[in-house]
């Protein structure tokens, strides 16, 4: 097996352990009797329900991760063949633009585009404008549309269940990503610090 793909195995083995374990850490019942049960009331909207809240939570993950890599480290490659932390970040804001635009029906912001090379205090702003465009954009969005049919990054038949799918799925793929390059540079990810 060459180093390029044992290097890309090893990316996405790290990346599911690493999600996993974050996952699981978040989900351990509290220590105390004020404990939330679960509630035997069916849930509305189970399907965009549960997206918003994995929005919320990799918000404050991704963005707390954006911030935790050095500046001088944003164009830093785990191997040669791989994109830039950099890259990383701006392919996040523009896939959470794109998806939430089409998954709401609201246009996708018309600013100024991000790019690679950008410094790292513009593209950690557009990565925040990202998550607040989803936030607003998805804020009415229900599972009455699960079904109508769209087309994903304008080329993958889907529907708009599986583009909220792909979303939700996106922000484990691509902080599994950012966990992995803050941990190849000596950087505890934001989910593995210790609680304070």
């Amino acid at each position: 097996m060459n180093c390029v793909r044992f290097v890309l195995l090893l990316v996405i083995a790290l990346s599911t352990v690493i999600t996993t374990k974050a996952q699981k850490d978040e989900t351990k019942p509290l220590a105390t009797t004020n404990a939330p049960q679960a509630s035997t009331t069916p849930v509305a909207n189970p399907v965009s329900s549960f997206v918003k809240q994995q929005l919320t939570r990799y918000n404050k993950n991704m963005v707390a991760a954006a911030e935790a890599m050095p500046a001088e480290k944003y164009n830093f490659k785990p191997t040669p063949e791989m994109n830039t932390f950099a890259h990383l970040t701006m392919h996040i804001a523009e896939g959470n633009n794109a998806l939430c635009a089409q998954i709401s029906g609201a246009p996708a912001p018309t600013g100024e585009k991000l790019a690679e090379d950008n410094p790292k205090d513009k593209l950690v702003a557009g990565l925040k404008a990202s998550f607040d465009f989803c936030a607003t954009a998805l804020a009415n969005v229900d599972d009455s549309k699960l079904s109508e049919p769209m087309l994903l990054f304008g080329r993958a038949p889907s529907s708009r269940a599986g583009a909220l799918i792909a979303l939700s799925s996106g922000f484990a793929d691509h902080y599994g990503a950012q966990a992995i390059y803050l941990r190849l540079n000596g950087i505890l990810p934001p989910t593995a610090q210790p609680k304070k």
